[in-house]
């Protein structure tokens, strides 16, 4: 299948990095959202980065020109009818994913393929909800979009071998390196890394070594970019307690069991960057 039209949901931080990616790449792009602001938002986020790269001389100011042309914004449904390839970059929650993709079903033609860019639910369980479930495929991207090489391809239970094709060979066009990921909790990147985050949380807690020498430790030991205290911030600390809660109630394992400290921080309200402080001040 050639995909020329992408359509994606949510003009938040993932809609619009991919929404880049995939107008970079000569695709082009209906982005909806719920109202003309967040729409607006997202256009005025991918300009705004495509500026740092023309600033940088990566891009010219016809490169720029031409990548915005791709992108139409839109808060209706009705727009993504004529792409081959629909992503939900919604907000992170079921229900709502699942009213996205009841309300795709009764608009696409059957033959239109449709992904989410969820980093930790179901793709078997949303997949579905759907009439297409042999049409549905999960593609988690990772932020931020246009500089992240990789895409997980997750495959649902039902996902078609065509299907996973497609996805695959428009991951590439896109100039990321796609891997590819049979169902399961936090598939492969979050499933390594947010447990390593919580035994860093551990290693803390324990008094072995300070947050500086952790992280100093992890990155020029393992040539992590970012030690993983300082991407906990980063991430939210939040966030990462989320996540090893539903590897522990999913896995049934208590080696997905949260550290005690991270639990204390996020009961202070110590989440990290978003809220000045976290394990670091801010």
């Amino acid at each position: 299948m050639d995909i020329t039209t992408v359509g994606i949901i949510g003009a938040g931080t993932m809609g619009n990095g991919i929404a880049q990616a995939c107008a970079v790449s000569g695709i082009n792009v209906v982005m909806v959202d719920i109202s003309d602001a967040a729409v607006a938002k997202g256009i005025a986020t991918v300009s705004g980065s495509l500026d740092r790269l023309l600033k940088k001389e990566k891009i010219t100011a016809d490169d720029k020109a031409a990548a915005m042309a791709r992108i139409q914004g839109s808060t209706s449904y009705d727009d993504l009818k004529g792409a081959q390839l629909v992503i939900e970059a919604a907000t992170e929650s079921y229900d709502l994913k699942v009213k996205i993709l009841k309300q795709l079903d009764g608009l696409l033609a059957p033959e239109v393929l449709v992904a989410s860019n969820t980093s930790s639910i179901s793709i078997t369980k949303l997949a579905a909800v759907t009439t297409r479930p042999d049409r549905f495929i999960g593609m988690h991207f990772f932020n931020p979009v246009p500089m992240m090489a990789l895409v997980e391809i997750i495959r649902g239970l039902q996902t078609s071998d065509a299907t996973h094709a497609a996805v695959h060979a428009m991951a590439t066009a896109l100039g990321k390196t796609p891997i590819t990921v049979k169902n399961a909790p936090g598939f492969v990147v979050n499933r390594i890394l947010v447990p390593m985050i919580n035994e860093a949380f551990f290693v803390l807690a324990e008094g072995l070594a300070t947050p500086e020498d952790i992280d100093a430790g992890m990155k020029l030991g393992c040539n992590q970019p970012i030690g993983p205290l300082a991407l906990a911030d980063m991430v939210g600390l939040d966030v990462c307690l989320a996540v090893m809660e539903v590897y522990l109630s999913e896995f049934g394992d208590s080696k997905y069991r949260a550290c005690p400290l991270l639990k204390e921080m996020v009961a202070a309200g110590r989440l990290g960057r978003k809220t000045g402080q976290g394990v670091y001040t801010y």
